[in-house]
């Protein structure tokens, strides 16, 4: 997998955890070893000017994803094409804020973030009931198994 971790952001973050997050969803969901994913961590200042210019609403948000290929979940027999699989783009200190609400860490927000923006870029969705629950379902299906691999690692 061809996974790009760009920080442009003033917070540190574990970019090794999310390179690993991301490697362990896209074989989770079955994406073709060839796909491109970048992850993008930006300020609240560049979060708020996405989220204006492209969902029309104010103030910086907690992630973004920019799906170019469209490409969707495989199997175990019929992995999804190569291709390119899009952007997601994380606000650091909007991820500390929900975290400090939630009562986890900066990285577990961070790392449940991208979660849910590689799952958009895959095409799944969250608008209605039905949908919600397929794709939060999934969402803890990687982030417990990305938590049991990474115990296994240690």
């Amino acid at each position: 997998m061809s996974i790009e971790v760009n920080n442009e952001s003033s917070v540190d973050v574990d970019e090794t955890a999310l390179l690993r997050l991301a490697t362990f969803a896209l074989d989770f969901l079955h994406v073709h070893p060839d796909a491109e994913l970048a992850i993008v961590l930006v300020d609240e200042a560049a979060m708020e000017q996405l989220h204006v210019q492209w969902m029309d609403e104010p103030g910086p948000t907690d992630v973004l994803s920019f799906p170019m290929d469209e490409l969707r979940p495989g199997t175990e027999d019929a992995p999804t094409p190569a291709g390119l699989l899009g952007d997601v783009v994380l606000c650091p200190q909007v991820a500390e804020a929900q975290a400090q609400t939630a009562g986890h860490s900066t990285l577990e927000e961070l790392l449940l973030l991208t979660t849910h923006g590689m799952l958009h870029l895959l095409g799944f969705d969250h608008a209605d009931a039905e949908e919600e629950r397929e794709m939060f379902g999934i969402q803890r299906d990687i982030l417990v198994g990305y938590a049991m691999s990474e115990r296994r690692r240690r």
